[in-house]
């Protein structure tokens, strides 16, 4: 089969279209035909060297796909060849075929396209594991999303607002008009002097924060929560460290602070949440209470121009690969 490779860990120019072995399913996976592939910065990070896959996990790219079913292990029941589905991966999306846990597929809505639906699982179960699992947001509270035009932000909002949060975002100026379409009560431009001033006197503190940035905005964060409420951290876009940081507040507020990845979760751990979190969406997509969010999609001979524009932050939700 072909699938995406790259010749060392480095950047986007690395990456070329290569042969690799069609992978053979297991008694409880399917084998599908990949038809569409989200784009996600843990996919950068692990073109840099930087986060390698689990062990036994293809080392070819790729945490989401879309596409129809080539094959079905001997365990499996609901699922026939050339049926349309989409689902979670650890590793492989990049490629022809992928081996899938039958448990980490779902057949794709009716009128969706197989680009909407490959745009749906990586941000969409992130968000949902931050607001429900990690975050527990309650009705009412409210919640600030940091990098709020991102894929993992544009589906938090959604998410938020459906369970009936207030949501505030943090964002470039560019993406505001979208974050408030989506459902955002208020944006803040996270270039502007001032702006965590803004958000204390604006938000009155924040219940629970989403953030995918580290670094300088630790301590920020701190300040703004308020009494027992959760940060829940996904990455550190910002730096690893977080200079001088006040404990005292953890302490007194009785803050409760989370770091979490997804892909790293045992597929047990992941298809209870994707079942939980379908079982939640499914009716509110129907509806089109929620919907995914596509900035732009490249064929997969542009896959390199398709990093390179996640990595320059222009994008305004998700960046797909089209692999038909």
């Amino acid at each position: 089969m072909w699938a995406i490779q790259q010749h060392r860990a480095g950047s986007a120019g690395e990456l070329f279209i290569g042969t690799a072995a069609t992978p053979e399913p297991g008694s409880s996976d399917l084998l599908v035909r990949v038809l569409a592939a989200g784009v996600n910065r843990a996919d950068i990070l692990q073109r840099e060297g930087k986060y390698p896959p689990p062990a036994g996990i293809s080392d070819v790219l790729g945490l989401e796909f879309a596409g129809r079913v080539e094959r079905a292990g001997a365990a499996v029941e609901g699922f026939r060849p050339g049926d349309r589905v989409f689902g979670l991966l650890q590793g492989g999306g990049y490629a022809e075929f992928v081996r899938v846990p039958a448990a980490m597929v779902r057949a794709i809505p009716e009128g969706w396209s197989f680009e909407e639906a490959a745009a749906v699982p990586e941000v969409f179960l992130t968000s949902y594991q931050c607001l429900r699992w990690l975050g527990r947001l309650e009705s009412g509270e409210t919640l600030l999303v940091h990098a709020g035009g991102s894929g993992v932000g544009t589906a938090a909002i959604q998410l938020a607002k459906a369970m009936g949060g207030r949501v505030v975002v943090t964002a470039s100026p560019g993406k505001h008009p979208v974050c408030l379409q989506l459902g955002a009560l208020q944006a803040f431009d996270y270039r502007r002097p001032g702006m965590w001033e803004e958000l204390a006197d604006l938000t009155s503190g924040a219940d629970v924060i989403i953030d995918p940035v580290g670094g300088d905005y630790f301590d920020e964060n701190l300040r703004l929560l308020r009494p027992d409420g959760r940060l829940v951290m996904l990455a550190v876009m910002g730096g690893s460290r977080a200079g001088e940081v006040n404990i005292g507040q953890i302490v007194f507020k009785r803050l409760q602070i989370t770091g979490s990845t997804l892909r790293s979760r045992s597929v047990a751990y992941q298809s209870r949440l994707f079942e939980e979190f379908w079982t939640f969406a499914r009716p509110l997509f129907a509806e089109e209470k929620l919907r995914p969010v596509i900035d732009t999609v490249f064929d997969r001979e542009e896959v390199a121009e398709a990093h390179r524009y996640l990595e320059s932050n222009r994008n305004i939700g998700k960046v797909v690969l089209r692999m038909g």
